[in-house]
């Protein structure tokens, strides 16, 4: 979340900034000021008190050992009071404070100045393209078709075990999967991404450190029971490793990937953007999450697109790059770069990755900083980025390589080590 200083020091630039992403702050602002005024005054107010204890404390030691009994009571009579008093404007210091925090976590974050103004997907920026554009005929089958001609994905199987959204991979499909999962996460250790196994399930704290809650809560499984949710990308429990944690100096940069399962409820969904594997409640994805410093970070986004442009060149598929607008962006981001692919059977792009940083926004949320050479502390910045996302990466192999070949779908060479057969017939 942004922190007060933030506004303080330049509320309208502020007010200006969410604007880009469509949000009005103007009315949250002034409101989180004047809340703050009253809070310093009271804290003000709550110091003054503090002093006045230890005065009459240093009177009554005095009073007392003058024989001053009389005087010395009339002195611990004020002190109860004061005490009293001091304990009220605690309760209203403290109530300022969540007031503050609350107003807080339902403000974006402002997005970086490269990000251009726009307010829906129309507006993003298309800032590179690579891969050949495969030239299928007008028969091309999309990939819900082509995964039950070779038996490779049961949708039906997955609505009676479940429900929408939750396919069955079946044989070569399945294996096809975790062949992708292993590239992925091979590919990330070469880039220095140290794997780690998160939890799928998070509780509260997590989802509110890393801006799931209460932002996206009507998207997320929640176990009530418990009062856990379902993971909606490794994203969170990653990042949520270093909650409350203060770093070395040294230790930065931290680089972490794993893969999970995701779960998202994508209310509201429908229609032919969600057939097959478009748009799923389960999925898999390999998530790249990194830890900076300030003056570092962006060096790193850079270096998290190369990484997210390797994997597509090494499977053969169409893609380009989009610089998301502000009013295509998520709550949490300063700046999101998606990767699409192209699906030549559906004749549309398809997003399989968002690479985001997030700069001190989450860092604040989850108290997550690092103690510089000068001994101070100061907020780290997150980023992270899907490195990547598996259903429509199987969708797009499906469609743009699958029919190339007569004899079947052709494994790109990268895979083939994984999957131990170099074509699905």
């Amino acid at each position: 979340m942004l922190t007060i200083q933030q506004i303080k020091e330049d509320p309208a630039l502020i007010v200006k900034k969410l604007a880009v992403k469509g949000f009005a702050a103007q009315e949250l602002i002034d409101k989180i000021l004047l809340i703050d005024q009253q809070r310093r005054q009271l804290q003000l107010d709550n110091d003054n008190r503090a002093t006045e204890l230890k005065q009459y404390a240093a009177q009554i030691g005095a009073l007392m050992k003058q024989g001053q009994k009389d005087a010395a009571e009339a002195a611990k009579a004020q002190v109860a009071q004061l005490k009293e008093e001091q304990k009220t404007v605690a309760e209203k210091l403290e109530e300022a404070e969540v007031a503050i925090r609350d107003i807080l976590l339902t403000i974006p974050n402002i997005p970086c100045d490269m990000v251009p103004e726009g307010r829906t997907a129309e507006d993003n920026v298309v800032e590179k393209t690579g891969g050949e554009m495969p030239a299928l005929g007008a028969d091309a089958l999309p990939h819900w078709d082509l995964a039950k001609k070779y038996n490779l994905i049961d949708f039906d199987l997955g609505v009676k075990i479940t429900g929408a959204g939750f396919p069955v991979y079946i044989g070569k499909g399945a294996r096809l999967q975790r062949a992708l999962i292993q590239f992925f996460l091979d590919e990330a250790g070469k880039a220095g991404y140290l794997e780690v196994q998160p939890p799928y399930v998070v509780n509260e704290a997590s989802g509110y450190g890393t801006g799931q809650l209460p932002d996206k809560e009507g998207q997320m499984y929640h176990c009530q029971l418990d009062n856990l949710y379902l993971i909606p990308t490794a994203e969170v429990p990653v990042t949520n490793i270093y909650r409350d944690v203060i770093l070395n100096d040294n230790q930065l940069p931290i680089k972490n990937c794993a893969y999970s399962a995701c779960f998202r409820r994508e209310a509201g969904s429908y229609g032919k953007d969600v057939r097959g594997l478009n748009r799923l409640h389960q999925f898999d994805k390999v998530e790249i999450v990194r830890i900076e410093k300030p003056e570092n970070s962006y060096a790193a986004l850079e270096e998290m697109k190369d990484h997210v442009q390797g994997l597509l060149e090494k499977l053969g598929l169409p893609w380009h790059i989009l610089r998301l607008c502000g009013g295509d962006m998520s709550f949490t981001s300063a700046i999101t770069f998606d990767f699409e692919v192209y699906s030549a059977a559906q004749q549309r792009w398809l997003e399989v990755s968002s690479v985001s940083n997030f700069e001190t926004y989450q860092a604040n949320r989850l108290k997550c900083r690092y103690r510089a050479e000068d001994k101070k502390t100061r907020l780290c910045h997150t980023l992270n980025g899907s490195a990547l996302a598996l259903p429509r990466i199987m969708a797009a192999l499906l469609e743009n390589i699958g029919q190339l070949a007569p004899q079947g779908i052709v494994v790109p060479e990268c895979l083939r080590r994984y999957t131990g057969f170099d074509i699905i017939d």
